[in-house]
């Protein structure tokens, strides 16, 4: 088995009203790879940011449908990482945002 690089399985941060919410609680919301788990969300939250991780929560957000045209269809099931961190860490990522 090929391990996966870490940029593969953090693809984004997901920016909402109710992820700032959480950023102040010290929690950070990522888009992840399906097919990763909560170590391999953990490994790589630390290694990409340098931050030390506390706890990785993770949701599969299900696709919404809509229609295209006369047919429909349906939007992709992607998988959301809410990702809390050591007291007192923070990502400057987020901090502009």
């Amino acid at each position: 088995m090929r391990s996966k690089d870490y940029r593969d399985i953090v693809i984004r941060p997901i920016i909402t009203e109710r992820a700032n919410l959480a950023m102040s609680l010290g929690k950070y919301v990522f888009e992840v790879a399906m097919d990763s788990n909560k170590h391999e969300i953990k490994k790589a939250v630390e290694e990409l940011f340098k931050v030390h991780v506390e706890e990785v929560n993770t949701v599969i957000v299900k696709g919404k449908r809509r229609g295209f045209g006369r047919s429909l269809g349906k939007k992709k099931d992607w998988k959301k990482a809410i990702v809390s961190l050591r007291e007192g860490e923070s990502i400057p990522l987020f901090e502009g945002a």
